[in-house]
């Protein structure tokens, strides 16, 4: 008979790939180096092949390691669904979940209602600020679940969602023709504003900073008074907003990806069931209406 894969190995092998350490996994497993070290010894021999290499002081996944990962999620996952469906107990305790404010307003309250529906005992707590700052308190523990956009400097996401990044501006101004362009971007870590700059220079186009804010909302004020340029995802786009385009002189920009942090620390069945209802709410959004040329 086929020797199945251990749940508790696989617990640990995502524990060391969240943490890129066998130390602070150790930590979050509640086990001994030692301990962590046999249990990925077993797996490796299970699987008749290394899904770890080093690289200084990190352990980084192999090819083999990074196939792994996805199937270790959904096995810990189920499993944890399982015995959460077999339990007469409701889920009760808190989950804290982290999101950028261009999403919070659009996106969260529906989120936040029909999961409280769901589980009605789970005090959710909401952190909203900028994707960097989210994946640092994922580091810190100070988080469960982070949704973040292009934020793979800090650690690897779960990418669920991709959009278009578009330059906009105001539909009843001509702010996009001025000379220097006026921009509203994100602060100095921000990884769309690197973009949009690195982009206008690429092409030779003046430009002057005006606005710079962490606020999408501050942000999305500035574009929409016919103050400023700047750059939005597809689902940031707003009534009032016209989008441009290189005919515009406003050169195309990558796609954005929009991903699922969670915390290496914590793996429960409230966390589990928030992840879920975020991605579903997320990856099924309907194509949002184009801005009114």
């Amino acid at each position: 008979m086929t020797t199945l894969l251990d749940v508790d190995q696989l617990r640990t092998f995502l524990a060391i790939a969240e943490t890129g350490s066998f130390t602070k996994a150790a930590d979050i497993v509640h086990k001994t180096q030692s301990a962590v070290s046999m249990q990925m010894k077993r797996l490796e021999e299970r699987l008749d092949r290394p899904i770890f290499a080093r690289d200084g002081r990190a352990s980084k996944l192999t090819e083999d390691g990074e196939r792994l990962l996805d199937y270790a999620r959904r096995i810990v996952k189920l499993n944890m669904e399982t015995l959460a469906a077999f339990s007469d107990r409701e889920l009760t305790g808190r989950a804290r979940v982290g999101v950028p404010d261009d999403y919070a307003d659009r996106y969260l309250p529906d989120i936040m209602a029909r999961f409280s529906r769901t589980y009605p005992g789970v005090e959710l707590t909401v952190t909203c600020e900028p994707s960097i700052e989210l994946a640092r308190h994922i580091e810190a523990n100070e988080l469960d679940l982070a949704i973040v956009t292009n934020c793979e400097q800090i650690r690897p996401a779960e990418t669920f969602r991709r959009e278009r990044l578009l330059w906009v501006t105001s539909g009843r101004h001509a702010t996009h023709a001025e000379e220097p362009v006026p921009l509203a971007l994100g602060r100095q870590t921000c990884a769309w504003r690197r973009l949009a700059i690195e982009r206008l220079e690429g092409v030779g186009r003046p430009y002057r900073l005006s606005y710079s804010s962490s606020s999408a909302v501050a942000v999305t004020a500035a574009v929409l008074a016919g103050l400023a340029v700047s750059v939005l995802p597809e689902s940031g786009l707003r009534p009032g907003m016209r989008i441009l385009t290189p005919a515009d002189g406003y050169p195309d920009l990558p796609p954005c990806q929009i991903g699922l942090l969670r915390s290496p620390h914590e793996h429960t069945a409230i966390i589990e069931a928030l992840a879920e209802h975020i991605i579903s709410a997320l990856e099924n959004l309907s194509e949002t209406a184009q801005a009114a040329e």
